[in-house]
């Protein structure tokens, strides 16, 4: 996204009255007064803060990401590909087949059939209407699962005692509609806790009541540094959440915004988390007090933040000898991540790989613990994981070992649910029938593989078959990948398998251009002999 788009974004529902907006300002070189589109300018004056936000009237039935370009992604880089023998199998026709491509990985101890596992979905309406599909769809994937910060503060039947979460039924409901499902083997659900959650026990509660193996500590992520924001319509809700400490805009107490709340002139308010302050005592000894308390695999969720920051960061995770550190890079969000925020602040994730990176060797070279990384940031598809774990390995193990998929796994689910419903009322469009027919049991293409594990589909929603689908997707388009590479085996990709196509890529990462890279072998091959 250039300046001429910053007058009209699709996150905030503002559009523009001419096609040809000025290049500095976004705005139309001809404003007129008497004009009926809203811009950004006119939606600010008639909303103020609130068109900071995605449009609001979405909230709870969107996610909302970033529009911006920023000079750098995945698609900068491309494979190569061989004809040459084979790695991690029989370098033999009838046994180098792609389906028998093993894409299993290993992140902190815990086993994913494919390196995924989804966005922390916490509080936002979106993520609690959805959890059902997405759970069951990633127990069924065999792939992590992560319930994000503040559901047990939110829950309005939680049970708080002295100040700590005594008991939660909506996080023991999100536990259990993943475990139904789990074989036990590969995957895992992990309980994300912030300030507000610490404040409240979550984490210690989660572990004691709940059996939940991971718990993942969180100092920031890349769509929003300034903490969790959600939207409450709700009078009685925001009196409830600014009684359990957190900041609510505007103040529910307030007699005069409770009359402007019950008169219209009000319709919602805004929930906030604090910030968190990266202390390093504090976190190595709430790390320690964790293990203490039975967490088997400990992790850290953190944004996209100054390079410093990031050092800082792996520095000390490498001391609490952490398994896993997710780093998000800056665009997307749930629902209610400042527009501007998610446009204009943070390290996109390809930048932020190499940084991360640039930490990893320095610390192993040191001898040091190096957790094993996580990439989050705008990621839909097998291509981008893939090379993600590939730029990280330099020759021995990539440092990166899966990568996080957060808005697209609720796209999955949201459209599967929506068709299913659209289905049941026969309204179905006839672009979609057209070529995958109208009845849900025959445009979903996992029904009959997944009937073989379940004599009754009906007890999993819509949105599981989705996320299932979506997951069988990645994993087939990985061992396709890497059949290509001649590479059997997940983490035997590594650097030399890339390729950049700018040279800005190639600056920021150390990927050979495509003209420079392998250049060396030519002569070497053509002349031995």
């Amino acid at each position: 996204m250039d300046s001429r788009y910053l007058n009209s974004k699709s996150t905030t529902w503002t559009s523009l009255r001419v096609r040809d907006p000025a290049g500095a300002s976004g705005m139309c070189p001809l404003c007129i007064d008497e004009c009926p589109f809203i811009c950004e300018i006119s939606l600010s004056a008639f909303r103020g803060r609130e068109a900071l936000y995605p449009a609001p009237f979405l909230f709870g039935h969107a996610t909302a990401g970033a529009v911006k370009d920023y000079g750098l992604d995945w698609s900068h880089f491309n494979f190569h590909c061989e004809v040459r023998g084979a790695q991690g199998i029989v370098p033999d026709p009838d046994e180098a087949l792609f389906p028998n491509v093993d894409v299993e990985a290993r992140v902190g101890g815990v086993r994913l059939k494919v390196p995924v596992i989804t966005g922390a979905l916490g509080s936002t309406e979106v993520a609690a209407k959805h959890w059902k599909s997405i759970a069951v769809g990633a127990a069924l994937s065999g792939i992590i699962v992560t319930i994000g910060e503040n559901v047990g503060g939110m829950d309005p039947d939680a049970v708080i005692s002295g100040g700590k979460i005594a008991k939660s039924p909506a996080l023991e409901e999100r536990v259990k509609a993943y475990r139904e499902f789990w074989d036990g083997k590969y995957g895992g659900i992990a309980v994300q806790t912030n300030v507000e959650d610490e404040r409240l026990g979550v984490d210690y509660y989660a572990i004691s009541k709940l059996d939940v193996e991971i718990v993942e500590r969180k100092w920031g992520q890349g769509a929003k540094a300034i903490g969790g924001e959600v939207r409450i319509f709700n009078l009685d809700e925001a009196l409830m959440l600014k009684r359990r400490g957190y900041l609510v805009i505007p103040d529910p107490e307030d007699p005069a915004v409770q009359e402007a709340f019950k008169a219209g002139q009000i319709w919602s308010f805004e929930r906030h988390s604090r910030v968190g302050m990266a202390s390093k005592e504090d976190f190595l000894e709430g790390i320690d007090r964790l293990r203490e308390a039975g967490a088997k695999h400990i992790s850290l969720k953190t944004g996209a933040y100054r390079p410093a920051a990031t050092a800082y960061t792996m520095k000390i995770a490498s001391e609490a000898k952490i398994d896993y550190i997710t780093f998000d890079g800056c665009e997307g969000g749930t629902g209610m991540s400042p527009v501007p925020m998610m446009e204009e602040m943070g390290i996109p994730t390809v930048y932020l790989e190499a940084q991360v990176l640039k930490c990893a060797q320095i610390l192993k070279k040191k001898g040091r613990h190096v957790p094993d990384i996580v990439m989050a940031g705008g990621f839909i598809g097998e291509t981008q994981i893939l090379k993600a774990i590939a730029m990280s390995n330099f020759g021995d193990q990539p440092y990166v070992k899966a990568a996080v998929i957060g808005r697209a796994m609720l796209t999955a689910a949201m459209k599967a649910e929506y068709f299913g419903r659209l289905a049941k009322e026969g309204k179905i469009p006839e672009s979609f029938t057209k070529y995958y027919g109208k009845d849900p049991e025959k445009f979903f293409a996992v029904i009959p593989e997944l009937r073989n594990r379940f004599k009754d589909l009906s007890v999993v929603p819509w949105g599981t078959l989705g996320v299932y689908g979506y997951m069988e997707r990645i994993r087939i388009g990985m061992q396709q990948l890497l059949a290509g590479l001649r590479k059997f085996k997940l983490y035997l990709i590594s650097r030399d398998d890339m390729f950049a196509l700018t040279e800005r890529a190639a600056k920021a990462t150390g990927i050979p251009l495509a003209e420079d890279s392998g250049a060396d072998e030519i002569e070497a091959i053509l002349l031995d002999g």
